[in-house]
């Protein structure tokens, strides 16, 4: 058993004794400090040790035979000490002073032959002393350690589940605070059963239901961060049974430290409830286009592009150049990328460039400036209600975007250009989706048509640009993510808010989406429409239930009508759909890489595509909503709006002629 543990039992130890005990044990100290004051009065005036014998007994018997009655007079004893404050520290003084007065009364001004009278005043003093520092130090011992032990005892009963390194170093971070108290380890390995590991027992996880009620446990930290995702998703699925909150360490990978914070703790994140373990990324295929190359990324400050730039720079380009519209966005990358470049040792050139993608001449000065070798193309609005009601800024964002960035980067040499789409692309329901298919469309006809040759004589440099489309789900984290958005509604109480029961979304983490789409880039020859392995898709409200159960709490609906968290459907937004598609035909081709799949799209030739586009940005500068949906069905397989027109300004127009 440690210090600190041995100094909690011999606190409560302490504390738990009778009152007139304790009483009589303050008396007993308060006569023996009378009886070591004395002698240390005389010995320093008599420059020896002396025996307290013969005529000394007559100080010693008047210092007991006063100092004591007149300490419990004054209610020095019925003062409890772990609380005392200033004025228990006046009360004492007080009846020091007394004491010391009579005493220094007989053996200095009245003098007892044999007896120094300098005693009459050090021995009082040395009372003094001795009779408030030991209070000062039964208020510092009982006093901070009582609140200490209060809080411990008070404290949510906690278990690690992994009796490693890594559980080991939690238990001494959180051995430093009375926030968690530590009842015990939960272990896999049999061979840790009932043995202890730095003072505390290892139980078998099959007995967590017992043990819940018998430790009075609340919460259970997991500390396995080498473990694989598919065996913690086992180790959370048997922890749903019980009313526990569930809180975890990172990977080993994010642990490079070596050492173990209560910092690092956080709450599962999505991954630890659903994902699987990422394939690790191909090099090759990350270097090919970054390398020692200059890359553009449009959307900088979204959450795709800020991660494509976080990979980016660690596949060591030449130059990276920010494009983004939002200002505050934009210089929160920079810094960051900065910071990071940095701690790498890197001197590739950051560059932050505020634009709109969508702005043909701000673009072109972009890429004839600093021309460069890949574009990544993730700028664009993504929100699907917002978008269903501002739909004619969705279409020229995304799909005028789109164009405009793709023909400025074949003009200027650019050699990939790879578009980030979206699994909302596949037989949309929304004007968001029904503009990444067209923007898709756009990059397919201008790949078949070879768009590569100079517009002019100054872009003389130009040659053939590859174009490429990545589509791909909901990625963990990102703005506008549900994971977020439940967590917060759980903190707060609920309810969480739920559009459908049977909604469900494909998702992946940001990490590994941004160096798959630049993997798949790679790859690219011309035209081609990846689209990533998203695996399983996600009933949302079975997420939303696993985030309740998992933070200790439970659902509260019809079968359970006492539990903390209602789960409120509220309806599908504008534009929403139950189910995302990744693919519009059933026959994709795999690729080298296990993640990435190919699809086969039509193909809209450029000259018909281009007139139709002209066609519909008449019906956008008009505002003519009723059109642009019209003529969106026409070019869009599969777009089949399932609403009304939500457009704010046209509903605002409709209701001033009416």
């Amino acid at each position: 058993m440690d210090q600190h543990k041995q100094r909690c039992a011999i606190t409560r130890t302490a504390l738990d004794l009778p009152r007139p005990f304790k009483r009589v044990l303050a008396l007993s100290i308060d006569a023996f400090f009378c009886v070591l004051t004395l002698w240390i009065s005389l010995s320093l005036r008599l420059e020896e040790p002396v025996r307290l014998q013969g005529i000394y007994l007559l100080p010693l018997f008047v210092s007991i035979g006063t100092a004591l009655p007149i300490f419990i007079v004054t209610g020095m004893y019925r003062m409890i000490f772990r609380f005392s404050g200033r004025q228990a520290l006046i009360a004492m003084t007080k009846a020091i002073s007394l004491y010391g007065f009579l005493y220094m009364l007989i053996f200095t001004i009245i003098g007892v032959t044999g007896v120094p009278r300098s005693v009459g005043v050090f021995q009082p003093l040395l009372m003094l002393v001795a009779v408030g520092g030991s209070r000062a130090v039964i208020r510092y011992w009982l006093g901070g350690l009582y609140h200490h032990v209060l809080k411990q005892h008070n404290a949510e009963g906690v278990l690690i589940y992994g009796a490693g390194s890594s559980g080991r170093q939690l238990v001494g971070a959180m051995r430093s605070t009375a926030e968690k108290r530590v009842l015990g380890f939960l272990d896999d390995d049999k061979r840790l059963h009932r043995n202890y590991v730095d003072g505390l027992q290892v139980y078998n996880p099959s007995e967590l239901g017992t043990l819940i009620s018998e430790l009075n446990v609340s919460e259970v930290l997991l500390a396995l961060p080498s473990t694989d995702r598919s065996r913690r998703n086992e180790i959370l699925q048997g922890l749903l049974q019980y009313p526990l909150h569930v809180r975890t360490l990172p990977t080993m990978a994010d642990l490079v430290s070596g050492r173990v914070t209560l910092a690092d703790l956080h709450e599962l994140d999505i991954e630890d409830l659903l994902g699987r373990d990422p394939v690790p990324p191909d090099n090759r295929l990350l270097n090919r286009n970054t390398h020692g190359k200059v890359v553009l990324v449009t959307g900088a400050g979204g959450s795709i592009g800020s991660e494509l730039c976080r990979q980016i720079l660690k596949c060591d380009p030449s130059g990276l150049l920010l494009v983004e519209r939002n200002e505050f966005a934009l210089y929160t990358i920079h810094q960051e990328l900065l910071k990071s470049a940095d701690e790498l040792g890197s001197e590739v050139e950051l560059i932050p460039l505020l634009a709109s993608v969508w702005d043909e001449s701000r673009m072109q000065e972009i890429m004839l400036t600093w021309r460069p070798d890949t574009v990544y193309h993730a700028a664009a609005y993504k929100h699907v209600p917002l978008v269903e009601h501002n739909p004619a800024e969705g279409l020229r964002n995304n799909v005028w975007g789109t164009l405009v960035c793709a023909e400025i980067a074949a003009r200027c040499g650019v050699q990939s250009f790879v578009l980030i789409s979206t699994d909302k692309a596949v037989r949309p329901t929304n004007i968001m989706g029904a503009s990444k298919r067209l923007a898709e469309m756009v990059l397919q006809s201008l790949a078949d048509l070879d768009f590569a040759e100079p517009s002019n004589a100054e872009n003389e440099e130009a040659g053939v640009t590859c174009y490429s489309m990545v589509r791909f789900g909901n990625v963990l984290g990102s703005s506008g993510s549900v994971v977020p958005l439940f967590r917060e509604q759980i903190k707060k109480g609920g309810p969480i808010t739920l559009t459908h029961a049977d909604i469900n979304r494909y998702f992946m983490t940001i990490p590994e989406a941004a160096q798959l789409v630049i993997q798949a880039g790679a790859m690219a020859t011309g035209g081609d429409v990846f689209v990533l392995d998203m695996g399983k898709p996600v009933r949302i409200y079975d997420l939303a239930r696993r985030m309740v159960e998992l933070s200790g709490l439970r659902v509260r609906d019809e079968s359970n009508p006492n539990g903390d968290i209602e789960i409120l459907i509220t309806g599908l937004r504008p534009g929403e759909k139950l189910y995302e598609e990744l693919l519009i035909g059933d026959d994709p081709k795999p690729t080298s890489h296990p993640r990435i799949m190919k699809a086969h799209e039509t193909i809209l030739p450029w000259s018909e595509l281009a007139s139709r586009l002209d066609e519909l940005k008449s019906a956008l500068n008009q505002n003519n909503v009723n059109e642009i949906r019209a003529q969106l069905q026409q070019l869009v397989n599969g777009y089949q709006p399932t609403d009304d027109v939500v457009d704010w300004v046209y509903l605002a127009q409709e209701s001033v002629l009416v």
